[in-house]
This record gives structure tokens, sequence and C-alpha cells, in this order.
């Protein structure tokens, strides 16, 4: 079963908690709005059951069921656990417009949705792999 917004505490630390429980790597992307090389993140072509959650702060996030390969080199799901799970924002960055994806309970910066996912949704979740922490089935 998995949490419902409504029942999630928005989790807040300062930089200095939050690079004392993560990598460097973890760091960077998911405090500092980083991005990981494509096709070097450990879930790219992971095709294990479970639940992937935020490395952060353990939140569940996206579904297994929900991973395709999109052939971009960074893993990829067409919907999130549920709906309040992720919070969409908009990215101006690098010159370019795009949505940013960030876990709905401490805002760290996941990936970015695109429009060109499969169905059923048609969303492409692209997310880096340091930002997640696969939890698999039991």
């Amino acid at each position: 079963m998995t949490e419902t917004t409504a029942s999630r505490k928005k989790i807040v630390k300062t930089n200095e908690e939050w690079r004392r429980i993560l990598s460097q790597e973890a760091y960077d992307i998911t405090r500092r709005k980083g991005t990981e090389r494509p096709f070097t993140g450990r879930y790219n072509d992971t095709k294990d059951p479970g639940i992937y959650a935020c490395v952060c702060c353990g939140a569940p996030l996206f579904s297994s069921n929900t991973k395709f390969d999109s052939g971009t080199g960074w893993p990829s799901f067409y919907a999130p656990i549920d709906e309040g799970a992720v919070v969409a924002e908009q990215d101006r960055s690098l010159f370019m417009s795009r949505t940013e994806v960030l876990c709905a309970s401490c805002d760290a910066h996941l990936g970015h949705v695109f429009p060109d996912g499969p169905d059923p949704t048609g969303q492409r979740y692209c997310l880096n792999s340091a930002a997640l922490k696969l939890e698999p089935e039991d």
C-alpha cells in the first residue's frame, strides 16, 4: 500500500544535513538539480520488480510496472506510483523550457517529464538513477 499525498509530511533539511546522508553524486543531482550522463546510471537497464523510492527521503515514487526502455539513457516511467508522489515545475534552465519532476515529500530533483511516452499516459518521466533507490518486491 502506498502513502497518500495527505499523509505525507514535507521533509525539510539543511544543505549540510543532506550532504551528510547522500553521496556526492546524489547530492549534486537531487539538491543542486544536476544530471547524470546518459547510459551511466545503475537503473537505466534494470528490469527487477519493485518500487523506486526517493534516495533522499524514501518516499515511494514509481513502480517497476510502469518502467519502460525509452532509449534515452535514463530510467523512464510512464506514470508515478500515485498522482501526489511527484510535483512538476517549469524549468527554464539551459536556454530551453522543460518540466522538472520533484519528489513531493522533500523537493528532491528527480529529472524531467516529456509528452512523448507510451500509452496509457503518453508521458515519459526521464529520471536520474542517483535520485532513486529500488526497493525490490518480496
